[in-house]
């Protein structure tokens, strides 16, 4: 065993415990898959990651990403929460204002950025990732939309969309008509195991501006965290099963790119997620040609050893 620099911190939020919980450990050099698997176990939080040294000379830094059951190759909290407590333990970039971070799907760039994405109480500056590629994308088959919707313990005709939203984890998407049907969901947990289910509605404000034609490029400022959409996530449990998961930016990042490409949302919204869980997450979300970009604050909780 051997001791390692550590933290925890909760990430999409500007308050402490209303986010997402991420464990980081800072020194992942030497450490076996099956060591890593493990400790995530142990965690039982949605994700822990490693921070390693990275093998591509551009990135400052490589992380690996497990949940208990499954290494992941990219994840969206974990990739603030960690570049977020990179910099905190002293990580430098070889970049100003911008950050590389090296994990399973290639190179990711974060940026920091207070002008453009604001900032929050215990992280200084707002963190935002560029949302990666979808490796997947297209309707789904039906007979997945009716397996979701009868996990969502819905109607098939309450679903008015869907998408594969696949960045690294296998994210299906389906659309309600609004925020208030997506929080209103009473989804039967454990049920639907092999399925990564997103969900999203926007709330009046959007819904009403879509269906005037109005959405368009500076819309809306987006200084406050009044949500535009509500999103919730369901992944396989380690005990078997769906749980929900607190705020997720990956599914978030594949939904921007979905959303605003179909003219569904306007190139600059907050998302709100985690209500259900007694949370409340908050993702930023901007598009800059071709870029979107996903961003939330981060509060860190716990810094210290962890002895693996």
């Amino acid at each position: 065993m051997k001791t390692r620099r550590f933290q925890q911190v909760d990430v999409f939020t500007q308050r402490p415990l209303l986010g997402n919980a991420l464990a980081v450990v800072l020194d992942g050099e030497d450490l076996s898959d099956a060591q890593m698997a493990a400790f995530a176990r142990w965690t039982q939080l949605s994700e822990t990651t490693f921070l390693l040294p990275p093998t591509e000379a551009a990135a400052d830094y490589r992380v690996r990403i497990f949940t208990p059951t499954v290494e992941l190759p990219f994840a969206g909290h974990p990739t603030i929460g960690s570049c977020h407590a990179w910099l905190a333990a002293g990580g430098r970039p070889k970049h100003d204002g911008e950050v590389v971070q090296q994990c399973g799907v290639g190179l990711v760039r974060l940026r920091r950025d207070p002008a453009r994405l604001g900032t929050g109480t215990g992280t200084g500056r707002r963190l935002a990732f560029e949302a990666p590629a979808r490796r997947r994308d297209g309707p789904l088959d039906e007979d997945t939309v009716v397996r979701i919707a009868r996990f969502l313990g819905v109607p098939r005709s309450d679903i008015v969309d869907h998408r594969h939203c696949d960045n690294g984890p296998a994210w299906k998407a389906v659309r309600l008509a609004s925020a208030a049907q997506v929080l209103a969901l009473r989804p039967h947990l454990g049920s639907e195991n092999d399925l990564e289910v997103g969900v999203v509605g926007a709330h009046a404000s959007v819904a009403g501006r879509e269906r005037a034609g109005t959405l368009g490029d500076g819309d809306r400022e987006v200084d406050g965290d009044a949500p535009d959409f509500e999103v919730r996530a369901f992944f396989p449990a380690a005990g078997g099963g769906l749980a929900e998961d607190p705020v997720t930016g990956s599914l978030n990042a594949a939904l921007a790119q979905w959303l605003i490409g179909a003219g569904i949302a306007p190139p600059r919204y907050i998302a709100a997620q985690g209500a259900a869980l007694g949370r409340a997450g908050r993702v930023h979300v901007e598009q800059e040609g071709s870029t979107v970009w996903i961003g939330g604050d981060c509060v860190g909780l716990v810094s210290g050893e962890v002895r693996l």
